[in-house]
């Protein structure tokens, strides 16, 4: 049977386009009648060409208990109880001031604040010797004092006694504007109360350097008016987790040498 040329060309163009057509599905049809292999995929964040690490053994699990806090405001150092023991065992410090060294005897509390370095005299301008030991003296509700007041004018530059950070900043009844700052060994406590003000840009969380201004001596909360001094307290936390309380430390010794 013979074709016309015109429809030798349309057949010839039709096979033009089948055979594509014919190619590609036979490739689809072997490809979906092929079995899955699974692939061997590493690990959600290991890198390229990194060898599988070794399982580590892992401690048993311990329960640490959880104090809740205390309802209301939280007392003021200056209205700590007793003395208690301080929690035995070893820690290691952060990086603070160059000078810093390790307490030689974690149980003492003395030795842990005074491990920090030489002190910075907390009041600008007050040497050594204007100083008075009142950290045996009563107060009112039959408290002891445990701390040091240090007389000067309103206004005078008060200092960070160690470096450390600001854990607190808080205005209680009796401390009036305070500021509760973490030494080098990031556990023990130094406690600045009756502020007449922070210094500006101070705020909790802050490093603070050796020496650096923090605030202003004035009268606020139970002082009597016009009776401006810097209540400095240094106190090691019976509880790790809390500011509040803990083993007084007196400051009066540590401050007879301290850096004017």
């Amino acid at each position: 049977m013979a074709f016309s040329p015109r429809a030798r060309v349309t057949l010839l163009v039709a096979l033009v386009f089948a055979a594509p057509v014919a190619f590609v599905a036979y490739l689809s049809y072997g490809y979906w009648t092929s079995p899955a292999v699974p692939l061997d995929l590493p690990p959600p964040g290991a890198q390229a060409g990194a060898q599988p690490a070794e399982p580590v053994a892992q401690p048993p699990a311990t329960t640490t208990p959880q104090v809740a806090p205390a309802q209301g405001e939280p007392p003021s150092p200056d209205q700590q109880p007793p003395a208690a023991a301080p929690p035995s065992g070893n820690s290691s410090p952060p990086p603070g001031d160059t000078q810093a060294r390790q307490a030689q005897a974690p149980g003492d509390p003395a030795a842990a604040a005074s491990s920090a370095t030489r002190l910075v005299m907390p009041v600008v301008g007050v040497r050594p010797e204007q100083l008075t030991d009142t950290f045996t003296q009563s107060r009112s509700e039959g408290r002891a004092h445990n701390a040091i007041d240090i007389i000067a004018p309103r206004g005078t530059p008060v200092r960070a006694a160690v470096a450390g950070r600001v854990v607190k900043l808080f205005r209680s009844e009796r401390g009036g504007i305070t500021l509760y700052q973490h030494g080098p060994d990031g556990r023990t406590i130094y406690y600045y109360a009756h502020l007449d003000r922070y210094a500006d840009g101070m705020a909790e969380g802050r490093e603070l350097r050796r020496g650096e201004v923090i605030g202003y001596v004035g009268d606020t909360g139970n002082a009597t008016p016009g009776n401006c001094h810097l209540h400095f307290q240094i106190y090691v936390p019976t509880d790790p987790k809390s500011i509040w309380d803990g083993t007084p430390v007196n400051p009066y010794p540590l401050l007879l040498t301290a850096e004017p």
